[in-house]
Parts: structure tokens; sequence; C-alpha cells
């Protein structure tokens, strides 16, 4: 494909103080993104991310990833703004439906899929309304008009578009149709042959080539690459770049200091 990976790093659980140095150590090391958890109930994710945007100068900031359904879409608006605001144009959004199992906290949030595949698709363009500097929205399950007190003025995104990653769900024709309002794809993939590949990853590139979008819309890959072997982590990534995916996202969910290791030894870029 003609765009280079970029390479990004999901940052385990710890605490605000910890997430920053590690983020700050992923700038150093050359990784290009630093993504953060945002839980029901745990260190905030905005306030990390504005932390972050304060300390860094480079790498892209955002969560991996914002549950849409079960926050208020103008106050997710106004935090990605904000992050927007303070790095200078580095903010990605990532949402997705949630995750409804039985390791997250019991608070009463709407936990039928198709009820959070509503609220998602509601929240998407809400979201998109506000940073455009539209003042109403009328849907099925929100209501958004601005009133006497107009602050839509200063919240506006350096960014003239934030872009807006999405899960999508392979090849699940109502989460794809999502995915082609949006500006990147999570893919979640259900293959019936084994282990997610690259060559699902390029099923989905050339379905969204096909949907005339650009080769710029971003396809996110993620998993573990070896700390001490530069050569081995470059080659168990290229597979997934020759497949289409413009983004590759280091992930180790609770060993953090393993991570420590990994991200100090840099992104797994080819020589």
């Amino acid at each position: 494909m003609g765009n280079e990976m970029r390479f990004g790093a999901v940052l385990p659980a710890g605490t605000a103080t910890e997430q920053l140095e590690l983020a700050l150590l992923a700038e150093d090391a050359g990784w290009d993104g630093v993504f953060v958890w945002e839980a029901a109930y745990g260190p905030d994710a905005w306030s990390m991310l504005a932390a972050m945007a304060a300390r860094t100068s480079r790498v892209r900031l955002g969560t991996m990833l914002t549950p849409l359904p079960w926050r208020r879409p103008w106050k997710v608006a106004s935090q990605v703004a904000t992050l927007d605001q303070l790095s200078g144009g580095r903010a990605i959004l990532g949402v997705g439906v949630g995750a409804a199992d039985t390791d997250l906290p019991a608070t009463g949030e709407v936990t039928d899929l198709r009820g959070r595949a509503e609220l998602l698709d509601e929240g998407i363009d809400l979201i998109r309304m506000l940073w455009e500097g539209g003042r109403s929205y009328h849907g099925q399950h929100y209501d958004y008009q601005t009133g006497r007190l107009d602050l839509s003025s200063a919240a506006r995104p350096v960014q003239d578009r934030i872009p807006i990653w999405v899960v999508g769900v392979w090849p699940a024709p109502r989460s794809m149709r999502r995915v082609l309002r949006c500006d990147g794809i999570i893919p979640q993939y259900a293959p019936a042959d084994g282990e997610p590949g690259p060559h699902h990853a390029a099923e989905v590139r050339q379905w969204l080539t096909g949907q005339g979008l650009p080769a710029g819309f971003d396809v996110i890959a993620d998993g573990e690459t070896p700390a001490g072997d530069a050569a081995a982590a470059a080659a168990a990534v290229a597979p997934w770049a020759a497949a289409g995916c413009t983004w590759w996202l280091e992930t180790r969910w609770e060993a953090r200091d393993e991570f420590r290791e990994r991200l100090a030894a840099g992104p797994p870029r080819p020589a």
C-alpha cells in the first residue's frame, strides 16, 4: 500500500503517574501514538491524555477505546476538542459499543447490543456536529440544543477533522456501514477458519477501497512483538502492513514492567 505504517502503544493499567511516565518513554523511543483505556472507574483517560499533551510534542494521543453509548456525547466531544487544542492537533478518538461482560461494574447502563449500537451511531453524529460548529441535534436517543451561553467557538478543535476510529465487526453489514462514516476501523474479526490474520485485514482494506474510501483511511492492527529482537518484531508486523493496515498498536494489557522494556526498545519499524 502507499501509506507508511505508524506505531502506537496501548498503555497497560496503572496509576496516572505511571502512565504519564510510559507516554514520555514512548515519545522518546520513537513511537507515533499513545493510547489509554477508558474504564468505568479508574484513572481518568482524558485527564491523563491532557497531561501527556502538555509533556509531549509529537505522539498522537487517544483512547482505546471509549464506550460511547455509556458516555454523554457532548461531554466526550468537549474532552477530545480540549485535548486537540492542548496537543496542537494530535487527538484521536477510538469508540465502540462497549463490552457488556461480567468484568464490568454494574452501573445501570444500556447493555443490549441493538440499543448500544443505536446510541453509538447517534453519538458519532452528535460529536461531529459539535466539532463542525453546529448548535442542535435531535435524534431518537439524544437531543442537544445550544443554550444562551454558547462556548462552541472556544471549543473548536485544531484539526479540521479529528479522526474517529470505530470498532467494525468484519464482515457484519451494519457494523461495516458505520465504519464508512468514520476515519478508521478497529477491526473485530470473527473468522470461521481459525485465528484472525493479515489476510482478513486485506479483505477489509479491499472492501473499504471498493466503497470509495481513500488509502489514507486507517486500518488498525494490534498484538505483541518481542522487545529483544528488532528484526523479529519488524517481521511480525510486516504482513499486516502489506495487507493495508496503517497502524500497529502494541499491547501488554497488564504486564507493566514488560511493557516498559518493549517501549524502550522502540517500535517494530522496518530497518
